[in-house]
């Protein structure tokens, strides 16, 4: 069994088995990143073979530190030019600034498996959805937000806000379903 050491090195040096054992250890987790980012598993089986190819083709420009987080810097990457490419498709709402309170937590939550948030996340609009993962899930600021998809810092802040409002909103759909029995 390869260490990850071993096998990035393998993969430096062009070894078709390890560039096989790498996408073993992060394939899935990857996956789930271009899920995340994408309305459909075609887009997101794009966005996947997008950026394994930029981590073959840049693999030699790793040094030290985490591993794990340059790759998951790569895909991130990779879902966001797929957005840039495909934003003239997505239905965008206007994006005015928001009085919105914070109060996203629900009862519900803790009841939700992380496929079932994922299924509601994924329902969001376009443009809420992406700010929403590079900020929630990512731990983005509005500043790099702004700067990775070209919009304005308000714009994220308020595209993040009514995410969080939508979501709160479904939430609540789904306890008062679950109790009005």
């Amino acid at each position: 069994m390869l260490t990850e050491q071993e096998i990035i090195e393998g993969c430096k040096k062009g070894k078709p088995a390890c560039q096989e054992a790498l996408y073993r250890l992060y394939g899935k987790r990857m996956k789930g990143i271009c899920l995340r980012y994408s309305k459909t598993d075609f887009e997101a089986d794009d966005i996947f073979q997008d950026a394994f190819v930029s981590v073959f083709k840049n693999i030699h420009t790793y040094r030290d530190g985490a591993f794990g987080s340059w790759i998951r810097r790569i895909f991130v990457n990779a879902a966001i030019n797929n957005y840039r490419r495909n934003v003239k498709h997505y239905n965008h709402q206007d994006s005015h600034e928001l009085e919105v309170s914070d109060e996203t937590q629900t009862n519900g939550l803790d009841e939700l498996s992380a496929q079932e948030l994922m299924a509601l996340i994924n329902e969001l609009p376009e443009g809420y959805k992406v700010v929403f993962n590079l900020n929630v899930v990512e731990g983005y600021s509005h500043a790099e937000i702004a700067d990775m998809l070209g919009i304005a810092e308000a714009t994220s802040r308020s595209q993040l806000a009514r995410a969080k409002t939508m979501l709160k909103k479904k939430l609540e759909k789904i306890n008062s379903c679950k109790y009005a029995s």
